[in-house]
């Protein structure tokens, strides 16, 4: 996935956005900067500007995170130099918009699998593991200022209005495909109280348990309530059929939560 991930977001590079010489979000967007500029590869700016974060994000965010994160690097790196760098379309609104699906959608599928595209993706995912902010939003407030570079350094204001258009569908993609900023909160009937805690509690999740008891069978179960994040409610939902199939689960959103909620693993 961090292979298809890089071939995604290279592909938005070199047939849609470096073409009509647009940007892209994060460390990519100062590669093509610097390379628009002085002619140098945009492929191997991308993997240098990318080592420094990396190694900052190793002790943040822990080995496996970063070790998959260096595959798509070095994935869309040798994809930026040996893919043709050839137009899909000479339209630069049509270039920033799929361009800019194809990026976020490659980023996004890197956060869903554990990894990262690298650059602003580590920096976002260090602030929104401590603060509840999506990772998509930070992405494109770290851009501003990338945008303001090029207008600025290329005095073509289109072109950076143009790139803010790509980031901010990027930043959309990554919103919808990486949801650890929703909250859930999952209400569960079952007669196997002491198994689905115990593995709730190794999320780690906090637990809590209400008696009830059915209005038409007059039986009395435990009731189960538990809040959690989109992003972990496939695994939240698997555990719960491997370990008591027969369970009533009733997910609904949560607006906000108030009061202690483990964010960060410990």
């Amino acid at each position: 996935m961090m292979v298809l991930g890089g071939a995604a977001a290279a592909c938005g590079f070199n047939m849609l956005l470096i073409p009509v010489k647009l940007l892209s979000s994060g460390v990519s967007g100062i590669a093509m900067i610097v390379g628009y500029v002085t002619g140098w590869s945009i492929g191997w700016l991308y993997f240098t500007l990318n080592i420094p974060i990396l190694l900052w994000g190793y002790w943040i965010l822990g080995r496996r995170f970063v070790y998959l994160s260096i595959v798509n690097v070095i994935s869309t790196t040798l994809f930026l130099q040996f893919a043709p760098e050839r137009a899909f379309t000479d339209d630069r609104i049509l270039a920033a918009v799929f361009g800019g699906v194809l990026v976020g959608l490659g980023s996004a599928v890197c956060l869903r699998f554990g990894g990262s595209s690298g650059g602003f993706d580590i920096v976002a995912s260090i602030i929104s593991r401590y603060r509840d902010t999506p990772v998509g939003l930070l992405i494109v407030l770290f851009n501003t200022g990338i945008v303001a570079a090029l207008g600025l350094v290329k005095q073509d204001w289109n072109a950076a209005l143009y790139s803010m258009l790509s980031i901010y569908l990027s930043g959309k993609v990554i919103d919808l495909v990486h949801t650890p900023h929703l909250k859930v909160t999952a209400f569960i009937v079952t007669n196997k109280t002491e198994e689905l805690v115990s593995r709730l509690l190794m999320l780690p999740r906090g637990v809590t348990i209400l008696k009830t008891r059915g209005a038409f069978t007059s039986v009395e179960r435990d009731l189960l309530m538990t809040v959690t994040t989109r992003f972990e409610l496939a695994e939240l939902r698997k555990m719960i059929r491997g370990i008591d199939p027969k369970a009533f689960v009733n997910v609904v959103q949560t607006v906000d939560v108030i009061g202690e909620f483990q964010r960060r693993p410990p």
